[in-house]
């Protein structure tokens, strides 16, 4: 369906349910400067990748350290039956250490001679107006839905342009309705950056999605959207998340994502008959978390996404999604909240495996069994028999009090091992990252 629909119906099931609802938001609105916002956050990264198999004509490690400075502006809505208001942001990234041999962790862009540059920024924009409980916004901006996320994964944000609608008019629902053709990467100042997944860009026009959560109660939950990458895929997506008190310190809970992906139109990535899912069931024990997960991929192509964070499956961790064709993984996560002893501080540590990944009956000419100028053939994205696995330990401290409150400090730490037909070969990572948020208006 094309997003001028999606956005018609989302509008008339708004303007239907606006008796429904409790409160309307705009009804509260004090002014344009009286309810804005003001944050300026201070993020310092470090990331290293030591690639363990590359040949000897690969870069082998990459190595940088930078520092970011984030002010993002929300104004308030004036006052009146429609309210108008505006969000402003401008992002400034400043290379602390980095060498020609050692880039591409994705925290700085390169230039044409092979080195990161010293400084890069980028600044935009939405206007946004609001009837009732309903949302539009026009301009570049942060998006999060699971079928098209901008990742916040680096040291700038990655944003988007187009439009977005939201709408909160019936109690527990919450609808979402975009469409945006231009992307600004994480290590990229071009706000007319095209996004790329595994074989499908926006080059050909754009995405579009619609679709929503609704909460039947404080512990259950179910969502649904659909997406279209112009003449790439059409993509749907349903989630189910529910938590069953036990006692009072026991919980346990459960959360269920689908995807299914079928070409469209032009189908410029090749044939697509995708369906991917991954269930999680978490323990909670007082401060122990103990969680099992299932991510299993049916179709002979990988599960594919465009922008930095679109995959809510419980098997996407810090270096590997889990997702290739024909894969199905298993998680065992630990995370353990030491708040009781130093309030602020967490630890966790996970370990996936996957196997049965086989690439090989993908459409050959498509996007997932592309041409090799080297091989001078075609080259399947996976092989036959990939298989690998991912062990990730991290520590999050943030500050409760004082003049650094909310400080927060994270190490993590990723080991992947593969074999050739997985691909994405064998690596040891750590990044640590400080992130000081101030609020100043």
């Amino acid at each position: 369906m094309p997003v001028s629909k999606w956005s018609t119906l989302a509008l008339a099931i708004a303007a239907c349910a606006a008796q429904l609802a409790q409160a309307s938001q705009q009804s509260e609105a004090e002014g344009f400067i009286e309810d804005a916002g003001l944050t300026l956050t201070n993020r310092n990264v470090y990331m290293n990748s030591d690639f363990r198999d590359s040949g000897p004509d690969e870069q082998s490690y990459q190595e940088e350290w930078a520092h970011g400075v984030l002010t993002d502006f929300s104004s308030g809505f004036t006052q009146g039956t429609v309210g108008f208001g505006v969000d402003a942001f401008g992002y400034f990234g400043l290379k602390l250490d980095s060498g020609r041999g050692r880039t591409g962790t994705g925290l700085l862009p390169v230039g044409s001679d092979g080195r990161a540059e010293d400084e890069y920024g980028e600044a935009g924009g939405a206007i946004k107006l609001r009837l009732s409980s309903s949302v539009l916004k026009y301009g570049e901006m942060q998006v999060e839905t699971p079928v098209f996320d901008t990742g916040h994964l680096r040291l700038l944000p990655e944003t988007a342009t187009g439009v977005l609608l939201t709408s909160s008019e019936i109690e527990g629902l919450d609808l979402t309705a975009g469409h945006f053709t231009a992307f600004n990467n994480r290590d990229s100042t071009n706000s007319g950056d095209e996004f790329y997944g595994y074989g499908g860009d926006t080059s050909a026009g754009g995405i579009d999605f619609a679709g929503g959560y609704y909460s039947f109660s404080d512990n259950f939950s179910a969502g649904l959207f659909a997406s279209e990458l112009q003449d790439t895929w059409r993509q749907y997506y349903g989630n189910l998340n529910y938590t069953l008190p036990i006692s009072d310190e026991q919980s346990l809970g459960f959360d269920l994502n689908l995807y299914r992906s079928n070409e469209q139109g032009d189908a410029l990535a090749g044939e697509i008959d995708n369906t991917t899912y991954s269930l999680a069931l978490a323990y909670n024990l007082g401060i122990h978390t103990l969680t099992l997960a299932h991510q299993r991929v049916n179709g002979d192509t990988p599960f594919d996404y465009v922008g930095g964070d679109s995959i809510y499956l419980a098997n996407s961790v810090q270096y590997s999604d889990f997702n290739g064709a024909n894969e199905r993984s298993w998680q065992l996560r630990y995370d353990l909240d030491l708040s009781g002893w130093v309030p602020g501080l967490s630890f966790m540590t996970r370990y996936v495996t996957g196997d049965d990944v086989d690439g090989t009956d993908a459409e050959i000419g498509g996007a997932y069994y592309a041409f090799d100028e080297d091989a001078a053939d075609f080259v399947p994205l996976q092989g036959a028999n990939g298989k690998h696995w991912e062990r990730d330990i991290e520590v999050n401290y943030v500050v409760q009090e004082g003049p650094a409150k909310d400080l927060s400090i994270a190490v993590r730490q990723a080991t992947h091992r593969a074999n050739s037909d997985q691909g994405e070969g064998d690596l040891n990572e750590v990044r640590v990252i400080l992130e000081y948020p101030l609020e100043l208006l």
